[in-house]
């Protein structure tokens, strides 16, 4: 009891919807230009962004842990782009006294800025940035 035409009618409809399906992916590739490494960011440099404080162990006796999100920024050589096509995004700040952690405190959800000293790509497993800056100081505004 089907009619003739049922399986022209069925090719033609799953033309037209895999024809809807291509076609946005393909655009889509189309409109999106490749990604630009950031900026450099050398020591003595200024990074600039929002200040989050990252959860540690409470059985862990580690200093306090804060990632500043920032614009992609490009690391000087050997470390590059930190196998990033653009380069990191988040930075951990690492402090090595009760006084900086104290300091950062204040700005956790805002903006902030540091002066860059020493900064170097994430190697360790469990750190939740792309890259680490183990000296800083931050910078404020007159």
């Amino acid at each position: 009891m089907t009619k003739r035409r049922f399986g022209k009618r069925s090719r033609f409809a799953v033309i037209i919807m895999a024809a809807a399906l291509v076609a946005p992916s393909a655009w889509a590739q189309q409109a999106e230009p490749a990604p630009k490494p950031g900026k450099p960011i050398n020591a003595g440099d200024v990074l600039s962004g929002e200040l989050n404080a990252m959860k540690g162990s409470k059985r862990s006796k580690r200093a306090a842990t804060y990632q500043i999100t920032s614009e992609p920024r490009r690391l000087p050589p050997p470390n590059g782009l930190c196998n990033l096509e653009t380069g990191p995004e988040t930075f951990q700040l690492v402090t090595s006294s009760d006084a900086q952690a104290a300091q950062l405190k204040n700005f956790i959800g805002k903006a902030i800025s540091v002066k860059v000293d020493e900064v170097a790509c994430a190697q360790d497993a469990g750190q939740m940035s792309e890259a680490v800056i183990t000296k800083w100081s931050v910078v404020t505004k007159h």
